[in-house]
């Protein structure tokens, strides 16, 4: 089942995000290990009005529990919900870094797509893209688009094969990406 996500879902949110993101989340937290990540998510997805909230997300349940999630956003909203996580880190982890803007106005960016290990192979990603996009068909949002790394072919299948296009590569954190985008019919 796919459903929005509630502040009480923040735990799970935050363990689905580190998973998605690797390495990037422990630049956030300048820390080496994934679970020291995990407050920060925690805190962020149960709050309203960031990057990282309960109401940018729509998640996968299932008997198991939470096992996938998906959030995005309208770029032009990117620097006003990055604002506050930037904020956070830089008062309580001492980050400094600028980001590059991983999207821009005229776009619904989808910040990131997560399946549990467990569960990965079995269509979840590709639903939760699925009924995202059909969300945004009764919106004004006419593009989608994401990054996807460059070392990540997998990934890079599955949007391709869902109607996503490269339209340019971004260096982002220190890594490349391709920018994808699919356009809403």
């Amino acid at each position: 089942m796919i459903r929005p996500a509630i502040p009480t879902d923040a735990a799970q949110i935050a363990r689905l995000i580190i998973h998605a993101m690797e390495d990037l989340a422990l630049k956030f937290v300048g820390q080496s290990g994934p679970l020291k990540a995990i407050p920060l998510f925690e805190h962020f997805a149960a709050l309203p009005g960031n990057q990282y909230s309960y109401e940018n997300i729509l998640l996968y349940e299932d008997e198991s529990g939470i096992c996938g999630v998906i959030s995005g956003y309208d770029g032009a909203d990117l620097n006003l919900l990055r604002a506050p996580f930037l904020k956070y880190i830089a008062l309580n982890y001492g980050f400094k870094g600028e980001p590059e803007d991983e999207t821009q106005p005229g776009e619904y960016y989808i910040d990131c797509i997560s399946v549990a290990a467990d569960k990965q192979g079995q269509g979840i990603g590709k639903k939760l893209i699925n009924s995202l996009i059909e969300q945004l068909k009764t919106t004004k949002h006419t593009r989608a688009g994401l990054l996807v790394s460059k070392d990540n072919p997998n990934a890079e299948r599955l949007y391709t094969k869902l109607g996503f296009q490269i339209v340019n590569e971004r260096q982002f954190m220190g890594g490349t990406y391709y920018h994808m985008q699919y356009i809403i019919q």
